[in-house]
């Protein structure tokens, strides 16, 4: 993950009852979104505070090849399979400005 990284953000509120059947669906479905050459991964989290909420991050190379990967068959394709699992939800977009993780911070 490097500075210029587009990030995006889905909220997912999933149905009583269905966690586990969608975390197994969205990883079953996962290289939808992975294998795109413009994808730099994704990660699912679950959220500590929230029943049945889910962070979805993906990182992408910009904001045009994810919106390109957004319009295509195999994004509707991923996103028919979640549908059933999902009660509600939201998206938000970023642009990384730094990125400090252990691989990229350099020290003396």
């Amino acid at each position: 993950m490097t500075a210029g990284t587009f990030r995006v953000m889905l909220r997912m509120q999933i149905k009583p009852g269905m966690d586990e059947a969608f975390e197994q669906t969205w990883y079953e479905v996962g290289d939808a979104v992975t294998q795109h050459p413009a994808n730099r991964g994704q990660w699912l989290s679950k959220s500590a505070e929230e029943a049945g909420v889910y962070y979805i991050i993906s990182d992408w190379v910009d904001e045009q090849r994810f919106r390109e990967f957004e319009r295509s068959e195999r994004h509707l394709e991923h996103r028919t399979k979640l549908h059933p699992y999902r009660s509600g939800g939201s998206m938000t977009t970023m642009n990384v400005v730094y990125d400090m993780s252990r691989e990229t911070v350099r020290r003396p």
